[in-house]
C-alpha cells in the first residue's frame, strides 16, 4: 500500500501534467537549452494564459461575477463541457483551471487515448479520492472523438463525482456527446474572440519579453493590425501564428535599435487570404444556412447576400443552397408571388446545368428576387390544418356525387349522381359542396397576388350561395 501511495501522491496539486521520468544517464537541462526549447515552441502555444487575469476573451463566462468564474474561484467546479470554434481558448481555459484548482490534474486527448488509458486514470482517481480525499480533474480534449462506448466508460465516475470532467470539443455536445454525459455536465459555449480581444492579444504578445515577441522590438502598423484581426475570424491561435510569421520574416530596419516594423504589405504576404470558418454538415453549415433562409424570409436582400457569399467562399454545395430556396419559395412566399417558385426551380436547374463559379450569379438573382417578393406562409399553414383534420377527426367519406363514375357498374351504385358540372355555371362555379363543408383550411393573406385570390374566393362564395347566378363581372 505504501508503494501505491507513493505512486498516487507525487506532483503538486497544481501541476498540469507529470513529466516522464528522465533517463538517469541524461544530463539535466541547462537554462540555455530550456530557453531554446521555449523559443522553438510556436507563439500560440508558449503564450497561453497562466491565470484568469491573463486570459483574454469569453467575458460572458469569465468576467467577475459570471457563473464559470465563480465556480473556478470557489473551487466548486463540477463536470463541464467546453465547446466552440477552434482558437477560442478551450485548452487554455482548462490549464488555467488546473492552476487554480486544488485537485490533481490529468490530461488525455481522445484522438490517441484508449479505453485502457481512461480506465487507469479513473481507477487512480477513485483510489486517490478514497484514501487521500484528493479530487481529480480530468481534461479530455477532443471528447467528440470518443465513440458512444468509450464515452460510456466515463459515466459512473462522473455521476459519483470520482472525477471532475472537463471535456473540450469544437462540436456541439448536444449532437456529438452522449445524452447521459451531457445531462451530468454543465455546458459552456466559447465564442469567437472579438476584435477588441484579438487586438489586446496581439499587443500583449508584442510587449512580452519572456514568452512573446518583445525581444524583437517589433511594432505593427494599424493597417496591418486590422488585417491580422480580419483574417483571424476570432481565432486566437490563428492571429498569433500570423503575427509570429510576420514578425520573424520581416527584416529589421537600419539603425542601432534595428526595430522590426510590420506593414500591411508584410501581413498580406504572410497570409494572403483568410479562410472562412465553416464546417461541412456541422454547426457552421446549419447555422449559416439558417441565417440565410431567415434573411430571405425577413425580406433583407443584403443580409441574405452576405450569408450566401459566406457559403460560396466556404465551398458549400450550390445544389444544397438551391434546394433550400425552392423550399422557401413555397413555404414563405407561396401564392403571394407564385412566380417565386418558378424562379427558385429555374435557379436550381441552372446551377445543375452551368455549375460553379457562374452558378453563384444565378443563386444571387434568385436570392434577391425571393427576398424582395411579398411573403405568405398560407400554403404551409393550409396543408398543416388539412393534415391535422385527417389525423385527428373522423375521416370524411367521399360523397356519392364526387365518386368515380367511369368504370362499369359505377352508375348502378349511384356514383356521380347529382354532380353539377362546373362549366355549366357562370364563372364555372357550381352551387354544390365538395364534402368537407364548413371547414376552411386555406386562409389567404392580403399580401401581393394573394390579395386577389382572397377577393376571388369571396366572390365565388357569393355565387355558390346564390345558386350559381348573379353578376360575375367583378370577380377578379
Amino acid at each position: 500500500m505504501d508503494d501505491l501511495f507513493q505512486e498516487l501522491t507525487p506532483a503538486p496539486a497544481r501541476k498540469i501534467s507529470a513529466a516522464p521520468a528522465p533517463d538517469e544517464a541524461a544530463p539535466p537541462e541547462t537554462e540555455e537549452s530550456a530557453m531554446q526549447r521555449l523559443e522553438d515552441t510556436p507563439l500560440a502555444a508558449r503564450f497561453r494564459p497562466r491565470t484568469l487575469e491573463e486570459y483574454i476573451g469569453q467575458k460572458h463566462l469569465l468576467a467577475p461575477g459570471k457563473p464559470l468564474r465563480r465556480l473556478i474561484e470557489a473551487d466548486r467546479l463540477s463536470s463541464i463541457l467546453l465547446f466552440g470554434p477552434p482558437g477560442t481558448g478551450k485548452t487554455s481555459l482548462a490549464e488555467v483551471i488546473a492552476r487554480r484548482t486544488r485537485s490533481r490534474f490529468e490530461r488525455l486527448n481522445a484522438t490517441d487515448a484508449t479505453v485502457s488509458d481512461l480506465r487507469k486514470v479513473l481507477s487512480a482517481a477513485d483510489l486517490r479520492l478514497r484514501h487521500t480525499r484528493e479530487r481529480t480533474v480530468l481534461f479530455l480534449d477532443e471528447i467528440h472523438r470518443f465513440n458512444k462506448a468509450q464515452q460510456d466508460v466515463l459515466l459512473p465516475d462522473v455521476e459519483r463525482g470520482t472525477v471532475r470532467l472537463i471535456g473540450a470539443t469544437t462540436h456541439n455536445p448536444s449532437f456529438y456527446v452522449n445524452g447521459p454525459l451531457v445531462s451530468r455536465s454543465h455546458l459552456f459555449e466559447l465564442e469567437p474572440l472579438t476584435q477588441e480581444d484579438l487586438r489586446s492579444l496581439v499587443l500583449s504578445a508584442l510587449g512580452d519579453n519572456e514568452r512573446g515577441l518583445g525581444r524583437y522590438c517589433a511594432t505593427v502598423s494599424e493597417e496591418a493590425l486590422r488585417h491580422l484581426i480580419a483574417i483571424s475570424e476570432g481565432d486566437a491561435r490563428k492571429v498569433l501564428n500570423a503575427l509570429e510569421l510576420a514578425v520573424l520574416t520581416t527584416p529589421p530596419g537600419d539603425g542601432a535599435e534595428a526595430q522590426v516594423v510590420v506593414t500591411l504589405e508584410d501581413t498580406e504576404a504572410c497570409v494572403q487570404k483568410k479562410r472562412v470558418l465553416y464546417d461541412a454538415n456541422e454547426d457552421q453549415h446549419y447555422d449559416t444556412i439558417s441565417a440565410f433562409i431567415k434573411s430571405v424570409r425577413g425580406s433583407d436582400p443584403d443580409a441574405a447576400l452576405y450569408w450566401l457569399a459566406k457559403m460560396v467562399e466556404a465551398g458549400e454545395d450550390p445544389r444544397f443552397i438551391a434546394r433550400r430556396l425552392v423550399i422557401l419559395a413555397s413555404e414563405d412566399i407561396g401564392l403571394a408571388d407564385p412566380r417565386g417558385l418558378m424562379v427558385a426551380v429555374a435557379a436550381h436547374q441552372a446551377v445543375e446545368f452551368i455549375g460553379w463559379p457562374e452558378g453563384r450569379i444565378t443563386l444571387a438573382q434568385a436570392t434577391i428576387y425571393l427576398a424582395t417578393a411579398p411573403k405568405s406562409n398560407s400554403s404551409v399553414a393550409a396543408i398543416g390544418r388539412a393534415i391535422e383534420a385527417v389525423q385527428q377527426e373522423a375521416t370524411v367519406p367521399v360523397p356519392r356525387h364526387l365518386r368515380d363514375a367511369h368504370y362499369p357498374g359505377a352508375k348502378g351504385l349511384g356514383n356521380g349522381e347529382g354532380y353539377q358540372y362546373s362549366h355549366d355555371f357562370p364563372e364555372a362555379i357550381a352551387p354544390q359542396g365538395y364534402g368537407i363543408e364548413p371547414r376552411r383550411f386555406y386562409q389567404p393573406t392580403r399580401h401581393g397576388a394573394e390579395k386577389q385570390i382572397a377577393e376571388r374566393l369571396a366572390a365565388w362564395e357569393r355565387l355558390r350561395r346564390e345558386g350559381g347566378g348573379g353578376d360575375t363581372a367583378a370577380v377578379p
